[in-house]
């Protein structure tokens, strides 16, 4: 069974470099062989120019494809596997018109597994296992009040004045800031019409604490049954954020206050000047340490005190190898392709594993991938 890994973007290349070094058949497809080349071409050379009609005569039943290409490629490229039942894998959030693909992919008896980088991915692995023990703990009951956070940041490791570098185009970023967003807060839901309307202060319980800024992103309130949440809990907070450095805020007022004026094509075209503008001033140097900061974390109360409270907290940051954030998206994929390959992932589509013997394998190695990571009890 191959593995048909497509894209060798900045985030795809220290998943594919495990795979192949530990002797997994890959093929690599990419829009540019030489580019593909200039990243794995040291231990592999079936690197092959991407088009699908070609991967297409290429794949074979029980093959993985697994799709690092822009967002708008994963869904046809599920349809080509359910088609030739090969199996399918993306980092990538499950959009509706992949979770349509569910009866077709378990007709077809292929998993198609999606949510298994950083944000989406680990941070699921890690709200799969707070769950479980919460459930399985002393404290346990039915009727406690919950609160719930998953707040993930790619952040420069030495801070700059902007409080922020960017490691590709800003143009996702900054479109990113356009969104609304949907969470609980208070018991109800707050709806968010853009980042900035819900900055709020979070001290991650790091071995040094350290505050940083973060607000809600997309929209939360699914995840709750995703994190098998029963429909009757009390759920005081549920907030899945974006973490940023301190001073963040006051560094991007203007881009914020700019943001809320574009509209249209012209404010498209203003969108993209500014990226440009962003990555000539605020781009990663050469060899400089990017740093990924995750902290997620599960507090059940009872008559107004904690009665169980713990945060999976991880801090990461580039080495010579390869940038926190390439590690951190790729080799969870790595891992998932690994266990598809063992029939540890059933048919249909399917985000990041709640099953304990997966989350807490994956955990184990996704360890080895940060230079800090725990679980922090507050209640002990």
């Amino acid at each position: 069974m191959t593995i048909h890994w497509c894209g060798t973007g900045l985030s795809a290349i220290p998943g594919l470099r495990r795979l192949i070094a530990a002797g997994h058949p890959v093929t690599v497809w990419n829009r540019t062989v030489e580019k593909a080349s200039e990243t794995v071409g040291d231990l592999t050379d079936d690197i092959r120019a991407f088009d699908i009609d070609t991967l297409g005569a290429a794949l074979n039943k029980g093959d993985v494809v697994v799709s690092m290409l822009p967002g708008d490629w994963h869904v046809p490229l599920a349809e080509l596997c359910i088609a030739k039942g090969a199996n399918f894998v993306s980092s990538s959030y499950i959009a509706p018109e992949m979770k349509a693909l569910n009866a077709a992919a378990q007709a077809a008896g292929i998993a198609c597994v999606n949510e298994v980088g950083l944000d989406p991915g680990i941070d699921h692995l890690m709200a799969h296992a707070l769950v479980a023990d919460y459930r399985a703990s002393d404290a346990y009951d039915a009727g406690n009040t919950l609160s719930f956070i998953s707040y993930c940041g790619g952040i420069p490791k030495h801070p700059n004045p902007f409080r922020y570098k960017f490691s590709w185009s800003p143009l996702g970023v900054l479109k990113a800031l356009r969104s609304a967003s949907r969470s609980i807060r208070d018991h109800a839901p707050l709806d968010v019409a853009r980042p900035w309307d819900a900055i709020s202060s979070y001290e991650a319980p790091l071995p040094s604490p350290e505050t940083f800024e973060v607000y809600p992103n997309r929209d939360s309130i699914p995840f709750m049954e995703d994190y098998k949440f029963d429909p009757d809990w009390s759920v005081k907070e549920f907030v899945r954020g974006t973490l940023r450095l301190n001073g963040w805020a006051d560094a991007w007022s203007d881009v914020f206050r700019e943001i809320e004026t574009l509209a249209g094509p012209e404010g498209d075209a203003r969108l993209k000047e500014m990226s440009d503008q962003f990555w000539a001033d605020n781009a990663y140097d050469e060899g400089e340490p990017d740093r990924v900061v995750l902290c997620v974390g599960l507090k059940a109360e009872k008559d107004g005190e904690t009665v169980w409270h713990k945060t999976y907290v991880m801090d990461a940051w580039g080495d010579e190898n390869s940038t926190a954030m390439a590690r951190l998206v790729s080799v969870p994929v790595s891992l998932a392709i690994e266990s598809v390959l063992a029939g540890d992932i059933a048919p249909g589509v399917h985000a990041a594993p709640s099953e304990p013997a997966l989350f807490n394998a994956w955990l184990d190695e996704v360890g080895k991938l940060a230079q800090h990571l725990d679980v922090v009890d507050h209640t002990a």
